[in-house]
């Protein structure tokens, strides 16, 4: 098949799950449509990735959440959601604009006693909120700029516990990670991430790759073990 029947394929096989398993509401779905009317770039999360971090969120207990990039809000909605009345969602988003959709989105969705977004680099909001005396988090979700994910995966140490979970997004690259001469920084700062991990006595990980409406690319799925 070619690459553009494997899409349709991949497609068609999302939305078949989504349709039976995944309920998307109007907050969700008008998150989606004010980032794309805003001319965000359609980064977010699918549907049923979405589910996944509410499912891993509610699997761990999580009560605390740390999101290292927000875009539009959708995968926060998702994170937050998984939590209970009195959890505490953190999200770091870089980008002005795209950080005034999030927050219409995430008040949609009646969310703003549950969701703290921060704006500004998450390199320099990182070192506050430690300061501050936040976490330890029970699950850290890291989306943001991939050159900088080794940097955010010394921040998630620094603010996790035993049991905590800490995952990567967008670690596959569609298939670009597994060439060491890649010149791409994101697909280099994504192999240094996944070595650190490998390395470090605290972590023990896996990663998944995936096909389906965003492409094909995966995620890296770790946990803090003491």
């Amino acid at each position: 098949m070619s690459q553009q029947t494997w899409q349709q394929t991949w497609t068609a096989v999302d939305d078949y799950f989504n349709d039976l398993l995944v309920e998307e509401d109007d907050a969700l779905l008008q998150a989606v449509a004010s980032s794309d009317a805003a001319g965000l770039p359609p980064h977010q999360v699918s549907p049923g990735q979405g589910k996944l971090l509410s499912l891993l969120a509610t699997v761990r207990g999580a009560r605390t959440v740390l999101e290292i990039g927000t875009l539009g809000g959708y995968s926060t909605i998702w994170l937050a959601r998984a939590l209970p009345a009195d959890g505490r969602l953190v999200t770091l988003e870089a980008d002005p604009a795209c950080a005034a959709v999030a927050a219409a989105n995430i008040s949609r969705a009646g969310l703003d006693d549950i969701v703290d977004l921060r704006v500004g680099k998450a390199l320099d909001s990182l070192p506050p909120l430690a300061d501050d005396g936040h976490g330890p988090f029970d699950l850290v979700f890291i989306d943001a700029d991939k050159p900088s994910n080794p940097q955010y995966l010394e921040w998630a140490l620094k603010l996790t516990r035993p049991g905590s979970v800490i995952i990567g997004d967008n670690v596959v690259r569609d298939g670009a990670v597994a060439d060491p001469a890649s010149t791409d920084p994101r697909v280099q700062g994504v192999r240094r991430f996944t070595e650190l991990i490998s390395a470090h006595p605290r972590l023990t990980a896996t990663t998944i790759q995936t096909v389906g409406s965003k492409g094909y690319d995966g995620f890296t799925l770790a946990l803090v073990t003491h």
